[in-house]
């Protein structure tokens, strides 16, 4: 019988944990080095008041296949909520209904012939399966060939620019598509979304995970970034990790890619310049602790030239909560002034907004802010994408490297996480 290997994973995100979940199951020994102090990356949690809440929103759809065959095995399916939810579209000063076609044909701001374009695009793009035609061609000139001028100035133009700044114009369709049909397709029929919540969050998920890479001779570190992976003779040899250097059979890297190079400076200078080739967004996200609700909606898209955030996510209209909770995601590339302006600046105009989308809510209504900054959050996938990634098994003998980036065409879903970290796994362990 072949002895285990050591593997070490870099990440504890979920990735990363799925990645170490589905070594330790297949009798392999990994360690996670996680360089926070809690595992989950941009699904991780904090107090909150009374509340542990995730620093950034998540919600789940029923396509997430791979997430609900994990939560099967952990024996935790019944943590799973489905709801049907509720969208709407603040244009043109006043919170309109949105996401069904009702909600279209009586929408305030476009001819009838723009909403038979916007409706028709939309239900092809739900209905559409093979993407690959759509990744060669820039995002904006899809959409806009699709729903025309009218409709993507109204809909969609602030939206690209306030996601992605001077990025818009170098999005995949595919990518957009992916966003689109993921949620499109969650649906109980036409006129219901219907999203998922896990009792006390996605903490427990990872929790479980954790438990179950422990229970299975796996460890997960925290607080241990690594600052080097060792590298002899084009092979792993170890990792580099507080001042000391530990021996591994073969290294698994789900940090993400722009910190790579730094890490693993023995690559081919054409990965390196592979990982460096993908711009990334950062994101500044407030949450609002309110006393009343800001309105029935789950997510509330804006076009209003006077709010610099493409949308707001009420998230206790989707998981139940003791106070009214609002997520307000600022997208930013990494360099941007504004990333580094004070929590202030931020939760001022958190304020103004909401009290602008509702002029019922007083300042005793906000309770309590609190201010999550991720510099590399959002992977900017341009037309061709995956021709420019590296292959995730890199020429080191033992080394594997991916991020959210290989989800491609699909963005940052936890089920995503799930799937590529297994089969990344996988692939190590038959190597």
């Amino acid at each position: 019988m072949t002895a285990p290997e050591r593997i070490a994973v870099l990440g504890g995100g979920p990735m990363g944990l799925a990645v170490a979940y589905q070594l330790a199951r297949d009798g392999q020994r990994p360690v996670v080095f996680e360089a926070d102090d809690r595992i989950g990356g941009m699904t991780a949690s904090f107090e909150f008041g009374d509340l542990e809440i995730e620093r950034y929103y998540h919600f789940h759809c029923t396509s997430d296949s791979d997430l609900l065959t994990l939560l099967d095995e952990l024996g935790i399916s019944e943590r799973m909520n489905w709801v049907s939810t509720r969208m709407a579209y603040w244009h043109g000063g006043r919170l309109q209904p949105w996401g069904n076609p009702i909600a279209l044909l009586r929408f305030r701001g476009l001819s009838w012939h723009a909403k038979l374009r916007y409706g028709l695009h939309v239900m092809g793009a739900t209905r559409r399966r093979n993407w690959r035609p759509l990744d060669s061609l820039h995002a904006t000139r899809w959409v806009q060939r699709w729903v025309g001028a009218e409709a993507y100035e109204v809909l969609w133009r602030r939206l690209f620019e306030l996601k992605f700044h001077h990025h818009s114009d170098r999005l995949s369709a595919a990518w957009i598509w992916g966003r689109v049909s993921r949620v499109g397709t969650s649906r109980d029929d036409a006129f219901r979304e219907k999203l998922g919540y896990l009792d006390g969050g996605t903490v427990g998920v990872l929790r479980a995970m954790r438990h179950d890479i422990e229970k299975h001779g796996g460890e997960v570190r925290l607080g241990s970034p690594v600052n080097r992976v060792v590298v002899t003779d084009g092979a792993v040899c170890g990792v580099q990790t507080n001042g000391a250097v530990e021996s591994f059979d073969k290294v698994i890297s789900t940090v993400p890619l722009p910190y790579v190079p730094r890490i693993i400076p023995d690559l081919p200078a054409e990965n390196i310049a592979g990982y460096r080739s993908i711009d990334s967004m950062a994101v500044v996200c407030v949450i609002a602790k309110l006393r009343k609700p800001v309105s029935e909606n789950f997510w509330i898209n804006t076009s209003d030239p006077d709010m610099d955030v493409p949308g707001f996510v009420e998230y206790s209209n989707l998981r139940p909560m003791s106070r009214p909770l609002v997520y307000v995601p600022f997208y930013l590339p990494p360099e941007h002034a504004m990333y580094a302006e004070p929590d202030s600046s931020f939760i001022t105009k958190v304020t103004r907004y909401l009290s602008t989308i509702n002029p019922q809510l007083a300042a005793g209504d906000f309770m309590d802010f609190n201010v999550s900054r991720y510099l590399r959050a959002q992977p900017i996938c341009e037309p061709g994408h995956l021709d420019r990634l590296p292959p995730i098994a890199t020429p080191i003998r033992g080394l594997w490297v991916a991020d959210t980036a290989y989800y491609y065409p699909q963005d940052r879903a936890m089920s995503e996480s799930i799937r590529l970290g297994r089969s990344m796994a996988r692939e190590a362990g038959l190597s």
